[in-house]
């Protein structure tokens, strides 16, 4: 029987591997404007001043993976809309390439890769009371963004950039998956994410609380390769002790192998995606 997760639960950190870490953190310490919080080894923890949201891992040999299971995109969430408006100026002046912005209905975003082709979004939520639900589902979609309208935020006299702000969080993690009805399985049934909008036999976006999303799996992709560029672990936090028993009991009741370590319970998918789980 489906229980979903506690509604407040949300997201920590991603983990990626990457080839050059000078390189890595000038892009997105110097160019996107995070904070390296601190390095060890080939290991560098970066986030805005509060807690992490990035962990690079530097393997030189890493090999640049084709079609695969895991990352998609990580996506920044923004506090506020003025902040997003703050880092389109900040990127059209420092004329850093961007793939893609849109208009999600729900949210309004902006689309990079880093230097190993790692896929990034930062965006911003639309309020709550602009998200509409449509037979069941919450209306999300791809329209072109009105930049000059984004841009309209920062009124005549635009503030010194200063970087991504605090408070800025891991707001969803965008993943491929090897197979689709299995991720739903996983994340819907044993985990206990909401269904939110499903797109076909393609995609299906899932969520605590409400939220237009925490997951979105995408069909269409092989075995990740050993030693490849890209997603090694994402953090899933749970607001305390008992919350986070709960899904433990779960993945526990489903056969799923559970490690405790460190930094909490390390588990993988069904596509074989790294899950790190915890409390806020």
């Amino acid at each position: 029987m489906f229980t979903v997760i506690h509604p407040q639960t949300g997201l920590g950190r991603v983990s990626l591997t990457i080839r050059d870490m000078t390189r890595s953190l000038d892009y997105y310490c110097e160019r996107l404007g995070l904070k390296l919080h601190r390095r060890e080894d080939r290991r560098a923890y970066l986030g805005t001043g509060g807690p992490d949201l990035l962990v690079l891992e530097e393997n030189p040999a890493a090999t640049s993976p084709k079609r695969h299971t895991g990352l998609y995109h990580f996506a920044l969430l923004l506090p506020t809309r003025r902040d997003l408006a703050a880092l389109f100026r900040h990127l059209a002046e420092q004329q850093i390439p961007i793939q893609g912005m849109a208009n999600h209905f729900v949210s309004e975003a902006v689309y990079l890769g880093d230097p190993d082709g790692n896929g990034i979004e930062i965006y911003s939520d639309r309020p709550r009371s602009e998200w509409v639900w449509k037979n069941g589902e919450m209306n999300i979609g791809t329209e072109p963004l009105d930049v000059g309208n984004v841009l309209a935020e920062l009124g005549e006299h635009p503030p010194a950039w200063n970087g991504l702000p605090t408070g800025t969080v891991l707001g969803h993690m965008h993943l491929h998956m090897a197979n689709l009805p299995a991720a739903e399985r996983f994340y819907h049934d044993i985990v206990g994410f909401d269904y939110i909008a499903r797109f076909g036999r393609v995609m299906s976006f899932l969520a605590a609380g409400g939220y237009h999303h925490h997951l979105a799996c995408r069909v269409g992709a092989g075995p990740t390769e050993s030693g490849a560029i890209g997603l090694n672990w994402f953090e899933i936090l749970l607001p305390d002790r008992p919350a986070l028993e709960a899904v433990l009991n779960r993945l526990r009741a489903a056969d799923i192998d559970v490690t405790e370590d460190a930094e909490g319970y390390f588990l993988r998918d069904f596509s074989n995606t790294g899950i790190r789980l915890d409390t806020m």
